[in-house]
C-alpha cells in the first residue's frame, strides 16, 4: 500500500515539473518581421535614416584613425627593431630568452635503515634544483645575468 502511494507521488511530481517546463517558443522568443538583414542596413546607415548616417560617419572616422599614415619616427624605428628579431650569425650565438634562476637545494639524509632486509645507509648529501623545469624570461625582460 505503501509503494503504490509513493509511486503515485512521484507520478504526480514528474508530470507537474513536465507541466511547468512546456511554453510556446514565441512566447519565450518573441520576435519581429525584420530580419538581420534589415537591422544590419539601419544600424550601418545603408537604410537611409538619420541614425544609420550618424552611425555610417562613426564607422568611417573610426576606419581613418586605423589607417593612418606611418610618421618618419616610424619608419626610421622599424629597422632596428625587426633586426631584434632578425636570425643572424651575430646574434645566432646571445640568447633571446634567457633562463631564469633555478638555484639548488642542499638536503642531507640522515643515516636509515632500507629494504625489505633492513640495511643501514649511511647519511650523505644531496643537491637538487629547486623547480622542476627550467624556466625562461621574454625577450628583454630579464637584463642581468646571473
Amino acid at each position: 500500500m505503501r509503494s503504490n502511494s509513493i509511486k503515485g507521488l512521484a507520478l504526480a511530481a514528474a508530470v507537474a515539473v513536465l507541466g511547468g517546463c512546456a511554453t510556446s517558443k514565441e512566447e519565450l522568443l518573441t520576435h519581429s518581421d525584420r530580419t538581420m538583414m534589415d537591422i544590419w542596413q539601419q544600424e550601418t546607415g545603408g537604410g537611409g535614416s538619420g541614425t544609420g548616417q550618424v552611425a555610417r560617419r562613426q564607422l568611417l572616422d573610426a576606419r581613418q584613425s586605423l589607417r593612418r599614415p606611418l610618421t618618419d619616427a616610424d619608419v626610421q624605428a622599424a629597422p632596428v627593431e625587426q633586426m631584434r628579431y632578425t636570425r643572424l650569425a651575430r646574434n645566432e650565438v646571445y640568447r633571446q630568452f634567457q633562463r631564469l634562476p633555478n638555484p639548488d637545494l642542499v638536503m642531507y639524509v640522515y643515516p636509515h635503515l632500507a629494504g625489505t632486509d633492513p640495511v643501514p645507509v649511511p647519511g650523505y648529501t644531496t643537491v637538487f634544483p629547486l623547480y622542476q623545469r627550467v624556466q625562461y624570461a621574454m625577450p628583454g625582460e630579464r637584463l642581468e645575468d646571473y
